[in-house]
């Protein structure tokens, strides 16, 4: 009897540090597929649960000028800042939202227009001056007089990511 229940015993901990190996491989298997489909940038962020662009103006038309709202989505680069990759411009909706990196802590590369991207990070509304829009444009390389055209300040779609996945 007693052998019964030590054997019961050394079974049942074997049977259960067998099943806990087999999860982890699991999530190991998960996040290797996500690493060989995206490019990462910034913080570690998952693709899972991510907005699409026209659900993202949907919030972005909640807000007013000082609000912001921690989301993630997904989306298209029209625009990166051709000399540090220190920005970039996406569609949402019919319109597009202004894309910094926070502290500046990373960039993205230079060529990655027209690519896929999903953003995680601050979304909010701000008033953009003359001056900084002006500098923008010079950035994206427009002509001098596209520069000469921007007179108004601008209301805004902005988002400031932590961490951006990037299709390969």
């Amino acid at each position: 009897m007693k052998n019964l229940i030590k054997f019961c015993a050394v079974f049942l901990l074997v049977f259960t540090a067998c099943k806990k190996g087999k999860e982890e491989k699991t999530t190991e298997v998960k996040e290797e597929k996500l690493a060989m489909n995206f490019d990462s940038f910034g913080d570690k962020i998952t693709s899972d649960k991510a907005m699409s662009s026209d659900e993202m103006l949907a919030k972005f038309n909640t807000l007013s000028v000082g609000d912001t709202l921690n989301v993630k989505f997904a989306s298209k680069i029209n625009d990166v800042c051709s000399k540090k990759g220190c920005w970039m411009k996406l569609p949402v909706g019919e319109t597009e939202t202004m894309v910094r990196f926070k502290d500046y802590g990373f960039f993205m590369p230079l060529d990655s227009k027209d690519r896929e991207v999903i953003v995680e990070g601050k979304a909010f509304l701000k008033e953009t001056s003359v001056d900084e829009l002006k500098h923008y444009a010079e950035d994206a390389g427009k002509s001098e007089e596209e520069i000469a055209k921007i007179t108004a300040p601008k209301k805004e779609f902005a988002f400031e990511a932590n961490g951006v996945l990037m299709k390969k």
